[in-house]
């Protein structure tokens, strides 16, 4: 495959990364990875996820065949899908929050409590152990670290030395997981 022009039109570097020319996607790349990432960073607000975003873009770019030239620019298609995306994590985000937020009240609050609110918090905290211990080893960790040591996914990452996606992906199967295993203690 030949290398791209540097002044190769966008339709001439989509119909070059359509057939399979791994170098049109570095010449996309070069041309708009800056406006990509400044769209999800500012949707987004945190770098790690912005430059997880933009990754994941540009990544799956050759496996679309949405774009067409003739109804937008590229640089609009991307922009368009960039914002997409960015509002679509913020939503699962907001989703993850809220089971947590539900998780949380399954923990004993030690302000002002009974002996009946003890023996009951007591039961909700071992059925949540129990849970817990039914997930793997990775997913328990990432939820674990997201949850009690109140880390973020990006700190995970770090701390974890492993993907920002796999941390995201992985705490939210945990939390689903969770959810179907303790059914209503969660509703």
């Amino acid at each position: 495959m030949a290398l791209m022009s540097p002044n190769a039109s966008d339709i001439e570097l989509i119909e070059s990364l359509r057939s399979g020319n791994p170098d049109a996607l570095a010449g996309i790349y070069d041309r708009y990875g800056s406006l990509v990432y400044t769209i999800a960073l500012k949707i987004l607000k945190y770098p790690a996820e912005a430059e997880d975003l933009t990754q994941e873009i540009f990544l799956n770019l050759p496996d679309k065949e949405k774009f067409d030239p003739k109804r937008a620019a590229l640089s609009t298609y991307l922009s368009v899908l960039a914002r997409s995306r960015a509002l679509n994590r913020l939503s699962s985000h907001g989703s993850q929050q809220r089971s947590l937020q539900k998780l949380k009240r399954l923990l004993p609050d030690r302000s002002h409590v009974t002996p009946l609110e003890q023996a009951s918090q007591a039961e909700r905290k071992t059925t949540l152990t129990q849970a817990l211990a039914t997930l793997p080893d990775q997913h328990r960790t990432i939820l674990e670290m997201n949850f009690f040591q109140g880390l973020s996914h990006a700190e995970i990452a770090q701390q974890l030395n492993i993907p920002l996606g796999t941390v995201k992906s992985k705490a939210r199967k945990g939390l689903m997981d969770l959810r179907q295993h303790l059914g209503e203690a969660v509703q």
